[in-house]
This record gives C-alpha cells, structure tokens and sequence, in this order.
C-alpha cells in the first residue's frame, strides 16, 4: 500500500449521516428467543440491568432508519461480554448471543449494505474483561500461565473480585484488566482481531480510550493493518480534547468531535443550560457560554487546526452514551436543539444522530441517558423528527454542504450567518439564536452575484441580493434558513 493510500481518509465519511445505537436500548425483536431475566422495555432503567435490545431488532428497523435519511450506523460494542454497554470483552470474535451472534449480525451487515448504509463498531483495544480467556488463564494457573505477559501482574494470587487490584486495569476497575500492548502477540492478536472484522465486511472502527496506549506506534501499526485490507476503513479515535497530533494521515482518519459539541452547547445553550448537566459532558473541562462571534471563531478554528482531509472525516455529534443528551443539557428547550441540529447538518464534517435525539428523547448522567428508545409514537415529538428528516434531506441533496468551504460572514449579539461554497456552489446559512426577530441586512461580499435569486429551503420564501446585501428579510426567533440561489 503507497503512502497516499495510507492517509487517504474515506470520501464516503464525507457523505455520511451517522446514527449512534447503543444496542440493548434501540430495538428488540420477538422473534429472538432470549434469556428469562431480561427487564421489561418500559420499566424503570437501572444502570446494570439488560433490555434485551438485539441486532435483529435493528434489522427491523432499518426502513424507520433510512426514511429518516441516515446512511451510516455506529454501533457501540457487540462483542460477547457480561455487561449491557458490552465494554467488558471476553470474545473478539463472537458477536453477543443476546444481540443474536454473528449470524444476527452478518445478516444485519449484508442488508445494510444492500441499501448503501455502511456500518462501524466500536473497537475496545485497551482492555479486556476478566472472563477474557488470556485473564482468565491468569487467574487459574497464577505464575505458571504462559500469558504472563498479556497483562501486568504485580502479584499473586491476583486480586479480581476483592480487595485492591494488584494488576493494571483501567480507572483501577477489577473488571477491565489494560493489555500489555508493549508485547508483540497481544499487538498482533488485536490488530488481527480488526483485520478480520475488516475483511468480513465492517466499514470502519470507533476506538475508545486510545488515548490510554501511550506508544503511538501501536496505532500506526493499527492504521496499516486495518487500511490493507480496505483503503477506505473509518478510524475514528475517542478523542475528548483537541487531537491535532491524532489527525496528522498516520493514525485517525477523524475524531469524535466533542470540542464541536461543546461549542455548540456553549451557543445553542447561553441562558438555558443545566450546569450539572453539563459538567457530566465527557470531563471536558471547560464549556464557556458564546455569543455568535466566538461561536463564528471557535466554529471557524475547529477546521483550520486539522488538515482539510481529516476536518472532513470529523465525527460532529451533539451528545453520547457517554453524557448527557443536548436536550437535557439545555433544559428541554426543543428551539434551541432544533437549531444546534441545523447547524450540525450545514457544517463540514460528518454529523452523527444518537438514537431517538430525533424524536426528541432526554436523559442525563448514565443511565438515564441510554433509555430504551420508546417505539410508540404517542411519546414521539413527530415535529422534531419532520425536522431532522428535512434537514438530513437539504445536506444530502447539497454537496456544497458537505463538502464546501465555511465562511462566516456575519456574527453580532445572538445572530450569525456564514456560507458555504464549492466550486462554482453557493449557499448561505442563517441562525437566530436569540430572542427577538431579526431584520436581516447581511453582507455576503462577492460569493453571490448581485440580483440573485435566493430561496429558503428551511421555511420556503425567496428574497433578491441587492447591492452585496441581503435584507428585507426577518428571522423571527429561535429560527433559521438555508438559502440557495435560484437557477433560472
């Protein structure tokens, strides 16, 4: 494979509309016959209880998927494990008989695919669980186990289910024995384990914590095993900060944009967060309140710190498994989610849709925010839905907003506007974010020609540039248009 091959980031990512599903919680099938003790979909959520949501469940859902207009899948993990978030694996190789196997799975994939909707999971590489069979053995035999060296021991008998663990393990949780990725056969089982997830046909790895393997030669080597097989894999690293040193072609192809996240609850938010929420938002440190032009800024910034390649493979989410949801974190205000999603669906990069934000659900801190998503459409806000769907349809059907420039062109007090342009392209985003109408008069420089024709593709209306201004134009509150010259 050449050098170019290997830092090609996948053009597919560009046109991706990711869906987050966390498995259990999504969809669950009667015709998958389960354990006896699984909790009832509607009952209360417990944060160690199972649903029994399942990969045929997904099947079944895939039209509900891909009306709404997405075309990728992001799974959290689906290998066997004892827990219900799956981040406890003990087989590789083995999709989790709860989800249905690996036949549920490879049916899933092959469907998916047929409908040219790609699908990425969740690579757990820095730790195991302790039923991992390599631990395992570990436990069993103590000094005379020849994986010794899968793990760091620094005493027997090891410390698993009582008392301080006296072997590395992440956050000094028992159950997540680290891997000793310093040892050849432990980087070689790994890097096979997602080589051949690869070559079955998976479209790309999430990869979370890769920041705790500290050599970043373990993940150029992980580029170069995953990339052979399919140049066009997605590797997109859980990244919480700035991840310029990630995104440089040798590692990520993307990252899992939280610092876009927290810019758009520091804007969409301003007067209206839930500061507890918030400070629940994957550790970041700090998520300041913004006005339009640090928004226009930090928006701006959050390209230019990345090479064009890889700001177009980012991953832009509103929220997680692993937070709050943003409608939670700006105290049910529905406006201003519907904005922020606006806003996701015009900005370069890959948008990403965590299960039922579409239908309005809430939810904060673990476990509250990986409810069952609710299949009776009486608790649906079909309002929101219709809107999601609608601007899904306006990014898909306009590749300027995929993959054009971004250019702020006004930024004042809670109003911004900005374009977006390709080639001989143009369109112009406009965002009220405050609490009074506003009187448009926004200049777009010399991007769209005098007398031009501009439709709204948002709420319908047209307006004419006039003298390199837009005006005669009001935004009422909490609103926004996307607008598109008229081709005569």
């Amino acid at each position: 494979m050449s050098m170019t091959e290997l830092t090609h980031t996948p053009d597919w990512v560009k046109d991706a509309i990711f869906y987050q599903i966390f498995p259990d919680r999504f969809a669950k099938s009667d015709s998958l016959e389960k354990p006896t003790h699984i909790e009832p979909w509607d009952s209360p959520i417990t944060r160690y209880g199972f649903k029994g949501g399942d990969l045929v469940g997904v099947y079944e859902k895939l039209d509900y998927l891909q009306d709404l207009g997405v075309n990728a899948l992001y799974f959290t993990p689906i290998f066997m494990s004892a827990v219900n978030h799956r981040y406890h694996t003990f087989n590789y190789y083995h999709v989790d008989p709860i989800l249905g196997g690996n036949k549920a799975f490879f049916k899933l994939l092959e469907e998916a695919h047929r409908r040219d909707m790609r699908i990425i999971l969740d690579g757990v590489f820095n730790h195991a669980s302790r039923g991992f069979f390599q631990f395992n053995h570990i436990l069993e035999n103590g000094e005379k186990s020849p994986y010794l060296d899968w793990f760091r021991v620094y005493g027997y008998p090891m410390n698993a289910y009582q008392g301080k663990p006296n072997y590395a393990c992440w956050w000094n949780l028992p159950a997540l024995p680290t891997f000793n990725t310093d040892n050849p056969q432990v980087r070689s089982f790994l890097f096979d384990v997602a080589k051949h997830w690869i070559e079955m046909g998976v479209d790309g790895w999430r990869l979370d914590v890769p920041f705790e393997i500290k050599d970043e030669s373990f993940w150029r080597q992980f580029r170069t095993a995953t990339k052979f097989p399919n140049k066009d894999a997605y590797l997109v690293g859980e990244i919480p900060s700035e991840a310029q040193e990630w995104l440089q072609g040798d590692m990520f192809d993307g990252v899992m944009n939280y610092q876009f996240t927290a810019a758009c609850v520091g804007f969409f938010g301003k007067g209206r967060r839930d500061e507890y929420m918030i400070s629940g938002m994957m550790g970041l440190p700090d998520v300041p309140e913004l006005d339009a032009p640090g928004f226009a800024h930090r928006s701006k910034e959050l390209l230019e710190i990345y090479p064009k390649q890889n700001a177009l493979a980012q991953l832009n989410l509103m929220d997680s498994h692993d937070m709050p949801r943003f409608l939670s974190m700006v105290n049910g205000d529905t406006r201003a989610f519907r904005l922020a999603t606006l806003f996701q669906m015009t900005y370069p990069g890959a948008p990403c849709i965590y299960y039922g934000n579409e239908i309005g659900m809430e939810g904060g801190r673990d476990p509250d925010n990986r409810a069952p998503f609710p299949w009776d459409q009486s608790h649906w806000n079909h309002d929101l839905r219709n809107d999601f769907r609608k601007f899904i349809q306006i990014r898909r059907e306009n590749r300027v907003l995929r993959t054009g420039e971004y250019v702020p062109v006004y930024a004042e007090g809670r109003h911004l506007a900005f374009m977006r342009h390709l080639e001989d392209k143009r369109m112009l985003v406009v965002i009220n974010a405050g609490d009074v109408n506003w009187e448009l008069n926004i200049e777009t420089g010399n991007y769209i020609d005098d007398g031009t024709l501009l439709k709204d593709l948002v709420g319908g209306g047209e307006a004419r540039l006039v003298d390199g201004h837009l005006r005669n134009w009001n935004l009422a509150p909490w609103e926004g248009a996307i607008f598109k010259p008229v081709v005569v």
